[in-house]
């Protein structure tokens, strides 16, 4: 089997043969990344070398109407076009001022970092298969210009850098016979002036005449984006960008296959006028709210309040009636990342315990998270659970409720936009309540160790893709839209269990179809716990990853017993439950403390207090250690019981 590797680095095929391959990852190549204004020089950190490989960097503002701000390599730092505008590029020196191999600095332009006005950067680096960056000096004759994409692009941005004129936009879906403008609303056109009607290739795309790309003596950039090329993933196969085109139905909605789970996607309308509408996950990109921004004005971000382009495992949807009725659309979409397997723990899991201020915060993991569970310590308050896909809602682990839209006393209005962690709210104690101590939990979505899929249900039999491409050991299911109990898949398709609830192990019946997971999907029968016609759920799904994680089962004995998870520096995050007896859903965790001696510990089930006088759960390096000492709901003898532990 191919080894794990970094991008770009040595790994081997997968039959044996010793011929080294590149191993490429979309997380090494494209960041979304969210920031404030300082006022003064920063440098934004987002793991993207553009100082040695190239790429392009774009700003936006989001909470001012400020221009966007393009900036690469190939033309230098502080040199800026603007997408919104036909002017020539401009050097700002206190724009974008310099790359770097993990990310750019940027000085006090308001348009890059007025002070506590927020902004979206997204980066493209130069990769084979991904994106590249060209500069040219126009002919005023048809012609061939070179790339390095390694494979035919999908879409070509051109802007004359040199005076003003528009932003010429080839895309395949509407092909070589004309273009339409980056800079406005106007659909596309048909020109042969434009691209001489001849489709780019793997090493070149050809121009004509038009001052758009080509008038003599003046100089241009074109940015290319490839199209199902591959190249990435350890095999070398895998897909992570696609520039598609779909048509809207009679309602004004679409559903868009496209392999994999987008984090990005920028959408225009080709048969008829319509703004380029960009969106992405880190602002909010959801299934309770819809975020954007649009390439041909300078207008600060837009929200709708509702849904409209909302990510799935497998593509993306919109389903309110938002589209034009009828209408061509073309898209850019990029892969979600990470696409490596996780090797540490602190990676993809964090945990604090920390006292309430009252005030708006954010809770922080270390780690750009994906969910999140915060339990009230000393009250008897609810455990919220919440997840970037659901944006703004939140339900309760020991209740049956449906899914709330949280208050801004709970979670803030939009609690996922932060690069780390969440943000919550002011007085509740479910979250923030001043002098309240909490215990946090966050986490960070990642093959082979933890995945967030929300779907809506058929009231048939079916599947539903996943990306954990693993197959799911525990699986934990809700149904957001009404009141219904938590179903969890114990690693069998047979049985299942409750999380609001002490009841041991059940015969599943329709709820997993009696069909188990594979890598990529999970098997939903006709029960209401998990497929009622038109009710949205959300499942959290979890492996075992080598060093990371452990799902697994053992056989209480009364006395001290070692849990070997495979890890070296023991368990920071243990959940228990007994499967033949009716006992609560136990969490223990390093941040309140597993010791030697007596550790706190918590119900999910049970919006009681935490438990501070037993002795359960002991430090072990390759795990934990359930103790003579435990309750009995961890270690009585001959009890059976599940665990899920995260080192």
């Amino acid at each position: 089997m191919p080894l794990q590797a970094t991008s770009g680095a040595a790994s081997y095929d997968a039959f044996g043969g010793g011929v080294p391959v590149a191993v490429n990852y979309i997380e090494d190549v494209f960041s979304c990344f969210l920031y404030t204004g300082t006022g003064a020089s920063q440098t934004i950190t987002n793991n993207i070398d553009l100082s040695t490989k190239g790429g392009l960097t774009w700003i936006k503002g989001r909470s001012g109407a400020t221009g966007h701000r393009l900036t690469d390599t190939a033309r230098g730092a502080t040199k800026s076009l603007a997408s919104e505008t036909t002017a020539a590029q401009v050097t700002e020196t206190t724009g974008l001022t310099a790359f770097g191999t993990t990310g750019f600095t940027i000085g006090a332009d308001a348009d890059y970092n007025t002070s506590a006005a927020t902004y979206v950067s997204w980066t493209f680096r130069k990769q084979p298969k991904f994106f590249d960056v060209v500069t040219y000096t126009g002919n005023g004759a048809n012609r061939s210009i070179s790339h390095n994409l390694g494979s035919t692009p999908g879409c070509v941005f051109i802007k004359c850098t040199s005076i003003a004129e528009n932003w010429l936009v080839y895309h395949r879906s509407y092909g070589a016979t004309g273009g339409a403008f980056l800079n406005t609303d106007d659909q596309f056109y048909a020109d042969s002036t434009y691209f001489n009607d001849t489709a780019p290739t793997s090493t070149n795309f050809t121009l004509s005449t038009a001052g758009q790309v080509n008038t003599n003596g003046d100089t241009y950039v074109a940015y290319l984006f490839a199209h199902d090329a591959g190249g990435f993933g350890l095999t070398g196969t895998d897909n992570v960008i696609s520039c598609g085109s779909f048509t809207s139905d009679g309602s004004g909605n679409a559903s868009v296959t496209l392999g994999y789970e987008p984090q990005f996607v920028m959408l225009k309308s080709s048969s008829a006028a319509g703004n380029w509408n960009m969106f992405d996950v880190m602002r909010d990109m959801s299934f309770s709210n819809t975020r954007w921004l649009v390439a041909n004005t300078a207008d600060a971000e837009n929200s709708l309040g509702t849904r409209w382009m909302i990510p799935n495992a497998t593509g993306f949807s919109s389903t309110n009636g938002n589209l034009a009725i009828d209408t061509t659309y073309i898209y850019i979409a990029i892969r979600r990342g990470p696409m490596k397997v996780p090797t540490v723990g602190t990676s993809v899991f964090g945990l604090s315990a920390r006292t309430g201020t009252g005030a708006n915060a954010t809770v922080t993991g270390g780690q750009t998270d994906d969910a999140v569970l915060i339990k009230n310590r000393g009250s008897a308050v609810a455990s919220l659970f919440s997840s970037r896909l659901t944006g703004k809602g939140y339900l309760v682990t020991s209740s049956t409720a449906a899914e709330v839209s949280a208050g801004t006393t709970i979670l803030q209005a939009n609690p996922w936009d932060v690069m780390d962690g969440v943000k919550v709210g002011t007085t509740s104690t479910i979250t923030n309540a001043s002098s309240n101590t909490f215990i946090n939990y966050l986490f960070k979505r990642a093959p082979s160790f933890m995945d967030v899929v929300c779907y809506t249900g058929t009231g048939t039999a079916t599947t539903q893709a996943h990306n954990l491409q693993k197959v799911p050991e525990l699986m934990i299911v809700k149904k957001r839209s009404a009141i219904e109990d938590w179903p969890v898949y114990p690693n069998s398709a047979t049985e299942y269990l409750l999380l609001n609830a002490t009841q041991g192990i059940g015969g599943a019946g329709t709820l997993w179809n009696n069909t188990t997971p594979t890598s990529s999907v999970f098997s939903i029968g006709t029960s209401s716990f998990v497929n009622t016609s038109a009710a949205t759920y959300v499942a959290y799904l979890f492996a075992t990853c080598a060093g990371v994680s452990k799902v697994g089962s053992y056989t209480g004995t009364g006395a001290d017993q070692v849990i070997d998870c495979g890890f070296t520096s023991g368990a920071r995050f243990v959940l228990i439950k007994c499967t033949n007896d009716t006992f609560g859903w136990f969490v223990y965790d390093s941040a309140r403390g597993i010791t030697s001696g007596n550790d706190p510990y918590l119900f999910l089930n049970s919006t009681a207090a935490e438990v501070t006088s037993t002795n359960g759960v002991d430090t072990d390096s390759t795990g934990f250690k359930v103790t003579s000492t435990a309750p009995n709901g961890i270690n009585f003898s001959g009890n059976s019981y599940i665990f899920l532990a995260i080192a």
